[in-house]
């Protein structure tokens, strides 16, 4: 599977708008054939969400006078780094287009905005990071929760009894986990499970807001609606979450004046 970095560099490389074959004639594939090349790495993608990505300016094939699309090995490659960043990286469609932009301009992490830089940074390599990049759900016994989220075998009941994390088959997954790290770290402030019944009622209003946002195109099942509906629902929890953090915020501020 590509990395991030790697990705990054062939985008570099062949500088997003030049073709990589060293004959006299660029390479030219059609959408079927681009799929051909993506379906390995990237098995839902679909033509649909190919055109969605044109849509929002994030690949531009040529057009032949008939109006077929016409990639080049470029456009392959560009469309591999962003359905990479989506898919190991939870990006935005518009953060991964300030990303492209910065970067068909020359640019590098340096001049880049704070987000996307941070987004490619290295990073530690651990059992989480390393299930995120292999694109796959881990599944933790109670055991294993417990030993890395540092919490003790009462907590993880207690947040269980709370509904604050869930098991499938006994199982647990990687927002288990994290949920299980920060009322870890929480608890040490006094602050205990049953206090924060509150959040897991929040994060149900809120999802049910982007549900609600984003049912017109989960309603279509084109895979064009589908890559619509799956990032105007990442943008709308990213907006929500923005707002909750801000309010909060604000009223920490006012303790302060």
């Amino acid at each position: 599977m590509m990395s991030l970095q790697s990705a990054r560099r062939q985008l570099s490389d062949t500088r997003l708008g030049e073709g990589r074959s060293s004959s006299s004639r660029p390479v030219i594939f059609n959408i079927g054939e681009v799929l051909a090349q993506l379906i390995e790495d990237f098995p839902s993608v679909t033509a649909s969400q190919i055109r969605f990505y044109e849509e929002k300016g994030l690949v531009t094939p040529q057009r032949t006078p008939a109006g077929y699309r016409q990639f080049s090995e470029s456009d392959v490659e560009r469309l591999r780094f962003v359905l990479a960043l989506q898919r190991d990286h939870y990006l935005p469609l518009k953060v991964i287009r300030d990303y492209l932009d910065a970067i068909d301009r020359g640019g590098g992490p340096e001049n880049l905005p704070p987000r996307v830089s941070a987004s490619i940074a290295p990073r530690p390599v651990n059992p989480e990071l390393a299930a995120e990049l292999a694109g796959r759900a881990r599944r933790l016994t109670a055991e294993q929760l417990r030993i890395e989220s540092g919490a003790s075998s009462e907590l993880i009941e207690s947040l269980l009894s709370f509904g604050l994390i869930s098991s499938v088959d006994n199982h647990f997954d990687d927002h288990s986990l994290r949920v299980a790290k920060a009322c870890t770290a929480l608890a040490a402030h006094g602050l205990e499970p049953r206090h924060l019944r509150p959040f897991q009622a929040a994060a149900e209003r809120e999802f049910g807001l982007v549900e609600r946002a984003v049912s017109p195109l989960v309603s279509r099942k084109d895979g064009s609606s589908q890559a619509r509906a799956a990032e105007a629902a990442r943008e709308i929890s990213e907006l929500c979450l923005g707002l909750h953090s801000a309010l909060v915020q604000g009223h920490i501020a006012r303790m302060d004046s």
